[in-house]
């Protein structure tokens, strides 16, 4: 009798224990939005990789006052068609939009999405959204 009236108890202390807290994600939602667009890359880039290959080609170049000359033409030339080399090249970058938890939305932009669709759940890390 003593058995049932002890297990009687702690059922009923568990029915009326408090329940456990669920971890609570400040940064966590589901994807409301994915939009893809394509934009020119920065031409900084390329003109700096430009400059350095145009002066160390330039620089292979004659001799003394010329092979200065050439160096410095070299990167200047190099510098230039880097740049617009890396303008007029495209990439594909993505908008996610994240409804959070706390309600308010976030955008990111990343240069890929991998399987995120709207719906998923994710979680904002590191200026990205990836799957929770």
């Amino acid at each position: 009798m003593k058995n049932i009236l002890m297990a009687s108890l702690l059922s009923l202390a568990a029915l009326f224990a408090a329940p456990q807290a669920q971890a609570y994600c400040n940064n966590c939602g589901h994807v409301t939005n994915i939009e893809a667009y394509t934009g020119h890359r920065s031409g900084t880039g390329g003109a700096v990789a430009g400059a350095v290959v145009g002066g160390l080609v330039g620089n292979q170049v004659g001799g003394g006052s010329g092979k200065t000359l050439a160096t410095v033409a070299g990167a200047v030339g190099g510098a230039y068609a880097g740049k617009h080399i890396a303008e007029n090249s495209e990439k594909t970058r993505y908008r996610v939009t994240v409804r959070l938890d706390d309600g308010h939305s976030e955008t990111v932009t990343q240069s890929s999405v991998g399987n995120l669709h709207v719906g998923s759940a994710v979680k904002i890390k590191n200026g990205k959204a990836v799957h929770l």
